[in-house]
């Protein structure tokens, strides 16, 4: 376990800063989306903030954990949680664990190194 936690831990996605993916994806999306994880590419509307970038990288780092396809099933499940819990759009995408996480932990910019595996467990 501590190979892929090294593994993991070490990894840093592809940026795209001055994206137009984000400013195109709004349109469809409960929320002005500002930066977005897609497997191992963040795209941004602007120039990245180091908060940013950590949040982004926490959302790289579940990617990895759950082999990017598991991440964005579950990531669907847990909006879909909230908006059968009478959540708006906003709300849900708030409440979603893996945003719990990258929010709780986007200005520990050592959060990265010291972020335990499947850490948004538990935020369930």
């Amino acid at each position: 376990m501590n190979f892929i936690k090294r593994f993991v831990s070490t990894r840093k996605p592809w940026l795209f800063e001055n994206s137009k993916v984000p400013i195109f994806l709004s349109y469809f999306a409960p929320i002005e989306i500002f930066a977005l994880s897609l497997g191992p590419f963040v795209f941004c509307r602007e120039k990245m903030s180091t908060r940013t970038r950590t949040h982004e990288t926490i959302h790289y780092h579940q990617h990895l954990e759950l082999l990017f396809i598991g991440f964005w099933v579950l990531y669907v499940l847990f909006w879909l949680r909230g908006l059968l819990n009478k959540k708006g759009g906003a709300e849900s995408y708030r409440s979603n664990p893996f945003e719990r996480e990258a929010y709780d932990n986007d200005e520990n910019e050592s959060y990265l190194s010291e972020r335990p595996l499947y850490n948004w467990v538990k935020y369930l």
